[in-house]
């Protein structure tokens, strides 16, 4: 179907199913096109769109149903829906013949309030990724069918679910299951206490650990059993196959069910993806939120993002000779990213700005820095690239119109981590809190900034003239906090040369060692000499 077209009665027909409604009287059109969904008010008459459906609260006597059709049918309506059970007459049935008019009876289960919402949901057009409030979860196409598919394939009704328990799609036949069953379908969420039960009984942790189908038996005596499978990309669990069944399946069903699940994870990370189109709008609204640059909360708003907490993830790879090369690597870990971090959350985003890949996550409090951290590093050591790779994170910012800080902080991790060397490949803003404040003072002092030539501004002069290596003695004695046997160890010296080495250098650098504020001064004045270092060949 065209997206630009408005959806169709059977789509509606199709989705909510005989668990929800059936026709009980008149025409069911599945191409009659459907505009609206309008509740119907005794007080304020029949005010219906062409194509709409009008939802019939608290009508059930024969006479207003009556009366209800030739409105309709003046309005060029496309259906009432009534409770169950639905007030019907062969006059009723007749003028909806006649009128054109669909009678659809309600599941006496089914709450209005979810009724509007699931209707609601059908007849919104896709929208591409990232906007509306809260895009619609679960309700493409595709995976409704997909769901039907593997109904048919196992004889049995199925949905398909996310790792919160909330229903994505599900197929036909859900009438013919049990109450946990209809009230997961209707409330488009597994009900509390089975999930409860299904956590207790260890159902949950053997479906995360296997990657076979799971038998689960009856819970009770209104629970009928149940054949579930973990849906995966890679390690991730994105979700779950349920399908209620008699008894254990044969062994070629459980084959089939579990070629399901990888079937049913290509979807699931195609929709968290997107398609190109999807993915372009998205990285120009995570480009614009961490630029700073327009309406920073509409695109949080686009995003999905909106009054919720975030995390910015920043990576880069080492520099490569060939410009080409080190293009194609940036786009790899753009692309391989943007599918990592949708398995994880769905309104996440991914942009490159330069050379650097940013990534934006959502986090369930303000100090979930640390499980960015982890995201970071399990995507480092899943990731195949030539080049070594760093990874930088930010502070939780509360709301994803302050990401600008955390930006700054995850690009500050990566100018530290580029200095350090040490072999760490990501760390977050709070780990590394001095190393922050020294590159800073770094940023904010120009070298020209103190009066007079300082004694380690006297030791570079005199390493760079006679190939001496005096500075590199100075940090490691200062670093050691004096202790010449450790000091002399770091730069690979016997201890009687390093303190050779040290007197030379007080006195080249007219340095006293003995003077605190004179080592605090050295120190400080080394590391800012370090990080320009850094940055200068960078």
């Amino acid at each position: 179907m065209d997206e630009t077209e408005p959806p169709r009665l059977g789509r509606i027909i199709d989705y909510l199913g005989s668990t929800l409604l059936r026709v009980v009287a008149g025409p069911a059109a599945a191409g009659r096109a459907v505009s609206s969904v309008t509740i119907y008010d005794p007080s304020d008459g029949v005010r219906v769109e062409p194509g709409g459906v009008l939802l019939g609260v608290g009508v059930a006597d024969p006479g207003t149903v009556r009366s209800l059709l030739d409105e309709l049918g003046r309005c060029s309506a496309a259906a009432v829906l009534l409770k169950e059970p639905a007030p019907l007459t062969d006059a009723i049935r007749q003028a909806a013949d006649r009128l054109e008019v669909g009678v659809f009876e309600v599941s006496r289960a089914a709450s209005w309030d979810q009724l509007v919402v699931l209707l609601r949901t059908v007849l919104t057009p896709p929208e591409p990724a990232g906007h509306g409030d809260e895009p619609a979860e679960g309700f493409g196409g595709d995976l409704f069918q997909l769901a039907n598919a593997i109904g048919t394939l196992l004889d049995a009704p199925v949905t398909i679910e996310d790792r919160s328990a909330r229903v994505l799609a599900f197929s036909s036949g859900q009438e013919d299951t049990d109450h946990g069953r209809v009230q997961t379908v209707l409330g488009r969420q597994v009900p509390a206490r089975y999930q409860q039960l299904l956590t207790e009984r260890g159902v949950f942790r053997e479906l995360y650990r296997s990657t076979e189908p799971v038998f689960v038996p009856a819970l009770d005596e209104a629970f009928k059993p149940r054949i579930a499978v973990a849906v995966r990309a890679g390690d991730e669990v994105l979700g779950f196959l349920w399908a209620v069944v008699p008894e254990p399946l044969p062994e070629s069903r459980l084959r089939a069910f579990a070629d399901a699940s990888r079937i049913a994870a290509l979807h699931l990370v195609r929709d968290r993806v997107g398609s190109p189109a999807d993915r372009r709008l998205r990285a120009e609204l995570c480009a614009r939120l961490i630029g700073g640059n327009g309406d920073r909360a509409e695109a949080a708003r686009r995003l999905g993002l909106h009054g919720a907490p975030v995390c910015v993830l920043a990576f880069e790879a080492e520099p490569a000779d060939d410009e080409i090369e080190h293009a194609g690597t940036v786009r790899r870990v753009a692309d391989s990213l943007a599918v990592h971090l949708a398995a994880l959350h769905r309104f996440s985003a991914v942009t490159t700005l330069g050379d650097v890949v940013y990534g934006l996550l959502p986090v369930p409090a303000a100090d979930s820095d640390r499980a960015a951290l982890h995201v970071a590093t399990d995507f480092l050591d899943r990731i195949t690239a030539r080049a070594a790779l760093r990874a930088g994170v930010g502070r939780v910012a509360p709301d994803a119109t302050a990401v600008i800080r955390s930006r700054a902080d995850a690009e500050a991790v990566l100018r530290v981590l580029r200095h350090n060397g040490n072999g760490v490949k990501a760390a977050t803003a709070r780990s590394l809190r001095a190393e922050l404040l020294t590159l800073r003072l770094a940023d904010a002092l120009d070298q020209d900034d103190l009066p007079g030539q300082t004694a380690v501004g006297r030791l570079l002069d005199h390493d760079a003239r006679h190939r001496t290596d005096l500075t590199r003695t100075l940090a490691a004695y200062l670093e050691q906090l004096g202790d010449i046997p450790k000091a002399a160890a770091a730069v690979h010296v016997h201890p009687n040369t390093f303190r050779y080495r040290l007197r030379r250098l007080c006195e080249i650098g007219e340095l006293d060692l003995t003077d605190r504020d004179a080592r605090f001064e050295a120190l400080l004045e080394l590391r800012l000499h370090q990080f320009r270092s850094v940055d200068a060949g960078s």
